[in-house]
């Protein structure tokens, strides 16, 4: 949830990946890839993108996002991401442009706002990973109807020290999240990223626990779009037109541009909900969870795949500009992209569009040229920052 909150579009690759209808994660060893550099190792799958090394030596040691010089050794398995475990093979080196070096500066991370609605059993770990994953300097408001001082005394008995916390301060806000009253107090305009949470005094009914976490988007939206300035449309006639101009969806929309809302639902039906109004991306969080495990009981190698993508440490899957590593107007295939990422030592496995509505995850072509758009974006694999 953490990381979709900093990344909108994330859940739904997360959601492809770890199902099984999509890509995912396979481990297998080619002896004819012995002797090869990773670098090469990369683009010799034309159906899969290689993505981590499993060590023969070092009792089976897993290394994602290996450095480009490392020669694969006998015994060494390659973890890919691909459709099926019999769907990709090696194939001769394609031939790709030489990467031209791309010099771009990393900009230092700001401190950020975040808002966490709801009260959950396990919120003390999720604000010790939020305080691993944001600047210093960054606030964490919480607001849900569970008392300052009886919430102080559920996260020191679940195991958080406040002392430790070294980038974000708590600021704590009492107030029922269904209440339009409660929630016009917040300076809800002003927040990075919200989190709305499937609270644990609903939890035992998911339809209930979606219900109120739908009613509080819907009034958060409402309250940001009266909030935000006033903002004209073009219409397809060519004159303009405001959003609110007989659009309530219009206004929501706008305000989903200005701040990431992500929301926990527990029942898979309501994500069609969620997805048709474009307000507001979700994490179905039971659902996730049941398919790692399930991905992890076929092979339970990948779990120190996952392990490592979801931790507060090494390397997990981001959502990448175009111009990272592309010029304006130039043409590449996706290998040669992939070749371009590894400049910054990230993994590209996948795109979404600029008028796509959902990323695709290993491309099944890779060798053909495009000109891709400035607001394309790319998925990778690559070090939290």
């Amino acid at each position: 949830m953490i990381q979709c909150a900093r990344q909108p579009g994330l859940a739904q690759i997360w959601e492809d990946i770890l199902g099984f209808e999509n890509c995912e994660f396979y481990i297998k060893r080619w002896p004819q890839l012995v002797g090869m550099q990773f670098e090469d190792v990369l683009i010799s799958f034309p159906d899969a993108v290689p993505c981590g090394i499993k060590m023969a030596s070092y009792g089976g040691k897993i290394i994602l996002n290996p450095d480009d010089c490392y020669v694969l050794q006998e015994g060494d398995e390659v973890i890919v991401i691909a459709e099926d475990d019999d769907t990709y093979t090696p194939a001769p080196l394609p031939k790709v442009k030489e990467a031209v070096y791309i010099d771009i500066v990393r900009h230092e991370r700001n401190s950020q706002k975040i808002l966490l609605c709801g009260m959950r059993r396990d919120i003390d770990d999720m604000i010790v990973v939020l305080d691993a994953f944001l600047a210093p300097g960054s606030e964490l408001w919480m607001f849900n109807d569970v008392a300052e001082i009886d919430r102080e005394r559920k996260l020191i008995e679940g195991g958080l020290d406040f002392s430790r916390l070294e980038n974000i301060t708590l600021v704590h806000r009492e107030g029922n999240a269904v209440i339009r009253r409660h929630l016009e107090s917040l300076p809800l305009e002003s927040f990075d990223s919200i989190l709305i949470l499937a609270d644990e005094s609903v939890e035992d009914s998911a339809i209930q626990a979606d219900s109120r976490s739908l009613a509080t988007l819907l009034l958060i939206r409402d309250i940001q779009a009266k909030r935000l300035p006033y903002k004209e449309a073009i219409g397809s006639d060519g004159f303009r037109r405001s959003l609110s101009e007989g659009s309530w969806m219009g206004e929501m929309q706008q305000a989903s541009d200005k701040s990431v809302i992500i929301s926990e639902i527990l029942d898979p039906r309501t994500k069609n909900l969620l997805y048709m109004s474009k307000i507001s991306d979700y994490v179905l969080s039971n659902e996730l969870v049941s398919m790692a495990l399930a991905m992890v009981a076929e092979d339970r190698q990948i779990n120190y795949v996952l392990e490592e993508l979801f931790a507060e440490q090494g390397n997990e899957l981001q959502i990448r500009q175009s111009d990272l590593y592309l010029r304006e107007d130039e043409e590449l295939n996706f290998f040669e992209v992939m070749l371009r990422a590894r400049q910054r030592k990230e993994v590209v496995i996948g795109y979404r569009l600029e008028d796509a509505e959902r990323a695709i995850i290993n491309p099944p072509d890779k060798v053909s040229r495009r000109r891709w758009s400035p607001k394309d974006v790319f998925v990778a694999i690559a070090e939290k920052e």
